[in-house]
């Protein structure tokens, strides 16, 4: 297996900022126990594609209801590679849990983003059956698979990215 990526926690102030600005005034506290929940994802066995994305904070998702989730990590890769989130296969099956964004799509420019590459996870609980999920701070909620790609032989692009969602101007 070529080893192309690498994980790291974004930086305490970075992660602050960002759990705030999700969370609200008032969630300090909360978020001085995420920062010592966030863990480097990691794969369940060696013969798995997906690293397994864990929560920092309890969710608790009532049929309908979504939340955005700072993992508190961001990817380092190798240029041509990318990294795809996914909700964990058995979160999809139980609750229909999904993806706001429907694959999440971390590009290797993002690393060196304003917001320090932070990857966040904006998850629905799409249930038809009226289950509410609940997770523990520390379960894994996610997964990552990373993907090598091409371009096509006439591609110009030129830009810098800075920023996360929406930031190519799309």
């Amino acid at each position: 297996m070529r080893r192309i990526a690498r994980f790291e926690k974004v930086s305490r102030e970075q992660f602050e900022k960002d759990f705030l600005d999700t969370f609200g005034a008032g969630s300090e506290a909360a978020c001085q126990t995420a920062w010592e929940q966030v863990s480097m994802p990691k794969r369940a066995t060696t013969g798995s594609a997906g690293y397994d994305f864990i929560t920092p904070v309890a969710i608790r998702l009532a049929p309908g209801e979504s939340v955005k989730v700072p993992t508190g990590i961001r990817a380092a890769m190798e240029a041509g590679w990318v990294l795809q989130i996914y909700p964990r296969s058995g979160l999809g099956f139980k609750y229909r849990l999904q993806l706001n964004n429907t694959v999440g799509i971390v590009d290797s420019d993002y690393y060196d983003s304003d917001n320090e590459g932070h990857i966040f996870v904006k998850l629905t609980n799409d249930s038809r059956e009226g289950k509410t999920l609940s997770l523990e701070a520390g379960s894994g909620f996610a997964q990552g698979i990373f993907v090598e790609f091409g371009i096509t032989e006439d591609d110009d692009a030129e830009s810098v990215r800075n920023g996360g969602f929406g930031s190519t101007g799309v």
